[in-house]
């Protein structure tokens, strides 16, 4: 049976800022029932898992204003608009860490808070990295790459009171035997996703929705609406990707 989906009678954008939206939208649920949700609107992330070689791992130590403390993370950054997702992971590779990539895999993509935000974060495991380019830094980016055995990588994300979320789970990931939720490719243990080189527009082990209700005459980010009318997702080029 297939699954209804919300319709937005209203949006209205809240906040605009740099990185992302926070927008006040009026929808009817898929119980018929009407009301208001705060949603913030964020552009699609990469998460890298960067191997120089099979056991290390380059990590960076980056100051985060919001909970104030320096903390190990994998490499990460944000999709810019038009740009291909695995281009992103390359270009977030050279910029962060000063190391390019020959191969470039998907390994998994997940929602981190889809109560309130539709990121997605899409990780890529990166090998036959060559050591190229100085590091090419946002203004509000402070951090500092470093090489680590992959033992010893976990022992650095582990030793502050709380752990970064997208980096234990990228660990996860590499460990696996079996095709992650998101993932492209073929299954090399038994499967937890269709074992096709593409999801596109399957229902398989873990795969997300590929539409949403927005309101009329919004634009692909979002806009003040009328009444409600069906339409692309804004995340799901990405995912289907």
């Amino acid at each position: 049976m297939k699954e209804r989906s919300a319709v937005t009678l209203d949006s209205r954008a809240v906040h605009r800022g740099r990185a992302f939206t926070t927008h006040q939208d009026r929808v009817r649920l898929p119980n018929g029932r009407e009301a208001t949700m705060d949603v913030v609107r964020h552009p699609a992330s990469v998460i890298l898992v960067p191997l120089p070689d099979p056991g290390r791992v380059i990590l960076v130590r980056q100051y985060r204003y919001a909970v104030d403390r320096w903390i190990w993370e994998l490499p990460a950054g944000n999709v810019e608009p038009g740009e291909d997702p695995e281009a992103a992971a390359r270009r977030e590779c050279a910029e962060e860490t000063g190391w390019t990539a020959r191969r470039v895999e998907r390994i998994g993509a997940f929602y981190p808070s889809p109560g309130y935000c539709d990121e997605v974060m899409i990780f890529y495991r990166l090998t036959g990295l060559t050591a190229k380019s100085r590091l090419a830094l946002d203004a509000d980016e402070v951090l500092e790459p470093k090489i680590f055995t992959l033992d010893e990588a976990r022992e650095a994300v582990a030793e502050g009171p709380v752990a970064d979320m997208k980096t234990a789970l990228g660990f996860g990931l590499i460990q696996s035997n079996r095709v992650p939720p998101g993932a492209n490719g073929r299954s090399r243990g038994p499967a937890m996703a269709p074992a096709e080189s593409s999801i596109r527009g399957r229902t398989g082990y873990w795969t997300v929705p590929c539409t949403r209700s927005a309101p009329a005459g919004s634009s692909a980010r979002g806009g003040a609406g009328g009444a409600g009318s069906n339409a692309k997702s804004r995340t799901s080029s990405i995912i289907d990707t």
